[in-house]
This record gives structure tokens, C-alpha cells and sequence, in this order.
């Protein structure tokens, strides 16, 4: 399918409460709409995971993820501006228009804006951020191609976006936006 057509056939897999995954920096993610309680529970039962652990949320542009910010000192947000878009994930604390089923048992939520141009892509064409959490069963390899993501999942996805990684090894370094520690490497 070429690009505009999967786009469009990812999106409307996201409208209709679908968990989709998608290339992302280092791996496939797995992604819903972050406003969609049930489509996230539904990748919390796919990947086996614990919903107190929470997911975070990639985006096109910062626009797309301010309304999940909370009280942030502006330096903070300076910060995760500085490195975006690209593989940098930032933990902020988190607005009131955050859902709780998005963050888990956390007080924050990580955001990050993309520079992997399909993922990007997808996020502008879906109008919004998107939940981005690995592609794999919770304690499993992240996968890595469409392939892995078929071995993995099966016809248990609405949609698979095929296309290639960004190339990085590991996913992405995670760090704290206000105090600026990292979380993962």
C-alpha cells in the first residue's frame, strides 16, 4: 500500500478505537488514540503489561502535546524544546486534561516529539498525539521490522503500518523535564 493510502488506513484504524503499531526511532510501537480509554486498555491486554506502568505519547509538534503538560517551570519546557523534534522522551508533570489511564501510578507523563518523518506523519494526519509504547508482549524484544510485529501480534492489531525504523539501537533516552535526570538510557 503506498504511503498516503497506509496513512489513511492507520488513522481510520485509530478513529475506530484501534490499536495500531507503527515504525518509530528504534522500534515498532504499538499506538492508540490517548483519548480512547477502551483502545488503551485493549494495548495494555495486548502487550501483557500492567496499566500501572503507564505509556507515553508521541507527536509531530509541540503543539500536540502541550495540553498534557502541567505546571512546568519554563525552563523545563525549554529543555524538551531544545532536543525536539527527535529521540528524545521528556517526563512532565502532568495537566488535568491528562487521562489517568494514560500515566499509570505516575505523577508525570512522557512526551515526546518526533523526528522519524512516517511517525510524524501519522501524528499529523491522526490530528493529535498518539500513545507509543514498544511493540512486543510485556518482558519480550521490542520488534524491530513488520515482519516481528506479524510473528509477534497476528491479526491481533487493527493495523500494521509498514515501513522502516530510524535506525537508533535502543529506544529512546527517557529524562525528567524539570530536574533534567535521566530515567533510561
Amino acid at each position: 500500500m503506498k504511503t498516503p493510502d497506509a496513512i489513511a488506513a492507520a488513522v481510520a484504524a485509530l478513529r475506530s478505537g484501534g490499536v495500531i503499531a507503527y515504525p518509530t526511532e528504534a522500534v515498532y510501537g504499538l499506538g492508540c488514540d490517548p483519548s480512547d480509554e477502551q483502545a488503551v486498555a485493549r494495548l495494555f491486554a495486548l502487550k501483557q503489561r500492567p496499566p500501572e506502568h503507564g505509556v507515553l505519547l508521541i507527536a509531530a509538534s509541540f503543539v500536540q502535546v502541550e495540553k498534557y503538560i502541567g505546571a512546568a517551570p519554563a525552563a523545563a519546557i525549554a529543555r524538551a524544546r531544545a532536543t525536539w523534534p527527535g529521540p528524545h522522551t521528556w517526563v512532565f508533570p502532568r495537566s488535568a486534561a491528562t487521562p489517568s489511564w494514560l500515566a499509570g501510578t505516575h505523577s508525570g507523563i512522557a512526551l515526546r516529539v518526533t523526528a522519524h518523518a512516517q511517525a510524524a506523519e501519522l501524528c499529523r494526519a491522526f490530528g493529535g498525539a498518539l500513545v507509543s509504547t514498544s511493540a512486543n508482549r510485556h518482558g519480550a524484544e521490542p520488534a524491530r521490522s513488520y515482519a516481528e510485529v506479524r510473528a509477534a501480534f497476528g491479526g491481533e492489531l487493527a493495523y500494521i503500518l509498514e515501513g522502516d525504523t530510524g535506525g537508533l539501537v535502543r529506544p529512546t533516552p527517557i529524562r525528567d523535564a524539570v530536574s533534567g535526570a535521566q530515567l533510561r538510557i
